[in-house]
């Protein structure tokens, strides 16, 4: 009997560890439910064809039973969502998908963008763009009325942060449903950093009662019921109920009763940069400063620099400057230096105070200055110390950030001269008072 190499095994041990370890990644699919066979013990709802349904093969039907087919113990059957393979939808497992929207000026989305189709795993988000996303729940059992899905509820999950991929789930829950809970995602994708912001009141559920509405009242776009917020908030845990003829949670069996629920989204690219303010007093060499002290009359200079700090070039750089009351704009100041500008270069609009001023295209690392002059003037000071705030805002697509600097001015009440030269004189006669008095004493003194 040849002696066990052990050497030997634990060189082909590490080679397999290490061609596993070059091996591309295995996709792990984000759908899934909480149903375990209970005979077998595996995990996941199994899936059906329409004509295995019709067959009987989740609850009695004519075609599998006959016209006495509700007389038979599997009537009305199982209450489970999103099994068929062969859907109007596809495969209702991946009952989650997104597509691309405009957002009409009442807050509506507008129907998908031309060319467009529902993606179900990956969708690529541009800056700014909106998103309609999708969850279908269809109560796959045939037989109607007869098998009510009760407390059908449904949420979205949207991660906060900042990401190149975000994935957004949807949830199915039901409380006599078999699995009772479903889930399916769908990514969200791009090369530059976002977040996705969800939109407020967004959210509606569309099915036939509501598209009969819509119909009886006159119009057919959009029509749905409202839901709740909640249905996106983290708290949330159970989401909003739905339902078919009221939001009652009450979802019946086939395919007239299948609702489609929509929220919508919009995706922010998060660029990478740093927007900072000084001010000092005009014509000067003084350092700059977030906080100056000036009076009325003087004039005084901000800078705003702008710096990428990401690794990707940025276009369409825009700088906005706010001022606050009592600082007056000094037309024609306004001046960007920058690598292309080293000595600078003074813009042929004042549109930094107004709409802001686009300052070019920068490179990762690149920076760039913009300064004006304002004067300081009093247009409604107030008496005693005022903090004049001024913010400046920097914007690359649809980000923004911003920084501000203040000028303190004093501004003393119209009586304070009078008041002073009163004190003053007071203080002065009582000063000849005690002097008198002190003098008064020692000539008594010096007498014999």
């Amino acid at each position: 009997m040849k002696r066990f190499n052990v050497a030997f095994f634990i060189k082909i041990w590490i080679i397999t560890v290490c061609i596993i370890g070059f091996l591309p990644p295995v996709k792990v699919f984000a759908w899934g439910d909480n149903y375990v066979d209970p005979d077998t013990g595996e995990k996941g709802r199994p899936s059906y064809t329409i004509e295995e349904i019709d067959n009987g093969a989740i609850g009695a039907t004519p075609v599998s039973d006959g016209e006495d087919y509700k007389n038979n113990d599997n009537y009305p059957g199982q209450i489970i969502f999103n099994t068929i393979s062969d859907s109007t939808i596809g495969d209702e497992k991946n009952f989650v998908g997104a597509r691309q929207t405009d957002l009409l000026e009442d807050g509506r989305a507008e129907s998908a963008i031309p060319n467009t189709k529902w993606q179900g795993n990956n969708i690529t988000v541009t800056d700014g763009a909106f998103f309609v996303l999708r969850l279908y729940v269809h109560n796959n059992n045939p037989n109607g009325e007869d098998a009510v899905a009760e407390n059908t509820r449904v949420k979205f999950s949207i991660p906060n942060g900042t990401s190149k991929q975000i994935q957004v789930n949807g949830f199915i829950n039901s409380s006599n449903a078999t699995p009772s809970e479903y889930w399916d995602y769908v990514n969200f994708n791009s090369e530059i950093p976002f977040h996705l912001d969800y939109v407020y009141g967004s959210a509606l559920v569309n099915n036939n009662k509501t598209q009969a509405e819509a119909a009886a009242g006159g119009y057919l776009d959009n029509a749905g019921w409202k839901l709740s917020d909640d249905i996106v908030k983290a708290a949330s845990t159970d989401g909003v109920l739905i339902g078919s003829d009221a939001l009652d949670g009450r979802v019946p069996g086939g395919y007239e009763y299948a609702n489609y629920v929509t929220i919508m989204v919009r995706s922010i690219f998060d660029y990478e940069y740093t927007v900072e303010q000084k001010v000092r007093l005009a014509d000067s060499d003084d350092d700059w400063e977030d906080v100056i002290e000036a009076k009325v009359g003087d004039k005084v200079e901000f800078r705003i620099e702008y710096k990428n700090t990401g690794n990707m070039k940025q276009t369409g750089v825009t700088i906005k400057n706010i001022l606050p009351e009592n600082l007056r704009y000094v037309e024609g100041t306004t001046e960007l230096k920058n690598s292309s500008h080293p000595n600078k270069a003074t813009a042929e609009h004042d549109y930094l105070v107004a709409d802001g001023t686009k300052i070019g295209d920068y490179e990762p690392g690149a920076n760039a200055y913009v300064y004006f002059t304002a004067e300081v003037v009093d247009e409604n000071l107030e008496v005693g110390a005022n903090a004049l705030t001024n913010w400046s805002q920097a914007g690359v697509g649809q980000k923004t950030i911003q920084d501000h600097a203040s000028v303190i001015i004093y501004k003393n009440a119209a009586w304070f001269p009078v008041v002073t030269t009163i004190l003053l004189c007071l203080i002065v006669l009582c000063l000849a008072a005690i002097a008198g008095l002190l003098f008064y004493k020692w000539r008594i003194r010096q007498k014999p």
